[in-house]
């Protein structure tokens, strides 16, 4: 019998509808959540993806900015857009979209954003909180995966996961959200990569697999052992000549094999990508509190 989904997009819901009392409560402070992103370049994926936060962050009644600079614009100028918006008081988030063009430097641009503003959770100071159990923010994508397991009732607590990537935006954070002595945490976690010898003696101890590594249907059947619960966070683009673009989205998982197996497991797209913008939102939330008297 296939295993259960997990609804990514329903459960993201229920965040957005959590999210509305603390929203309505800033309101009665006059204060209106602000997320500006800044995006560099024409990159179709950046592109979509700012636009749908954008989209997500007027449905929800929170203002939203998009700073649009061309793709040789230099790092000097995204520094100072960055200035521009840690010094703007309507501005309470600041994210910007990667991939960044190869002249500006990943680092430079995420360590100018004010940390009290960094709803990503990509500054070396909110980084640092993270890991040692004391998040100003937790990172968005990380987070919708500890939302997923809990919500679905696949608590990670006492559980061994199993970590496929090792990124700075999903694995690394990830695994240091899990080993935390905390509520949706106690795990003990494995952080495996492409260079991990016999990876699949690793995959198939796992209680809990997130599959984070960026390769299309990397994670086989007979990488998991019945009864594991899958988070599967990769989004790969192959091609389908049965699709009207010629190409459909897939993740790291073969999903129909593996879900044959699963105890649960997320789709793509419909499970992680949901959830990285909610707790995007819900991050957003969190500075405007922060920055707003009591």
């Amino acid at each position: 019998m296939p295993g259960d989904l997990i609804d990514g997009k329903k459960i993201a819901d229920d965040v957005r509808s959590e999210l509305k009392g603390r929203i309505a409560e800033l309101a009665t402070r006059g204060t209106v959540p602000g997320l500006a992103a800044i995006l560099v370049g024409e990159d179709p994926a950046s592109r979509l993806y700012v636009k749908m936060k954008g989209k997500a962050s007027e449905e929800m009644g929170l203002a939203h900015w998009t700073v649009e600079l061309p793709a040789d614009a230099s790092e000097r100028r995204l520094l100072d857009e960055i200035d521009r918006l840690n010094a703007d008081p309507k501005v309470h988030g600041i994210l910007v979209q990667q991939p960044l063009p190869p002249q500006i430097g990943v680092d430079a641009a995420v360590s100018s954003v004010d940390p009290d503003k960094d709803v990503d959770c990509f500054h070396p100071t909110n980084v640092g909180l993270v890991l040692i159990g004391r998040p100003r923010f937790a990172p968005a994508t990380p987070a919708g995966v500890v939302e997923l397991l809990l919500r679905s009732g696949n608590s990670p607590d006492r559980k061994d996961v199993v970590i496929l990537g090792r990124s700075n935006i999903v694995g690394k954070p990830l695994a240091a959200l899990l080993m935390q002595k905390a509520r949706g945490a106690n795990a003990t976690v494995t952080v495996a990569h492409s260079a991990t010898r016999e990876l699949a003696a690793h995959t198939r101890r796992a209680d809990i697999l997130v599959a984070a590594m960026g390769s299309p249907r990397f994670v086989t059947a007979d990488m998991v052992r019945d009864g594991v619960v899958v988070i599967d966070v990769g989004i790969n683009r192959i091609p389908d000549p049965k699709a009207k673009s010629g190409s459909r989205t897939v993740g790291d998982v073969d999903f129909d094999a593996v879900r044959r197996k699963a105890k649960a497991i997320s789709p793509v797209p419909g499970g992680v990508g949901p959830m990285t913008i909610a707790m995007l939102l819900s991050n957003t939330v969190r500075a405007a509190e922060m920055a707003t008297p009591s």
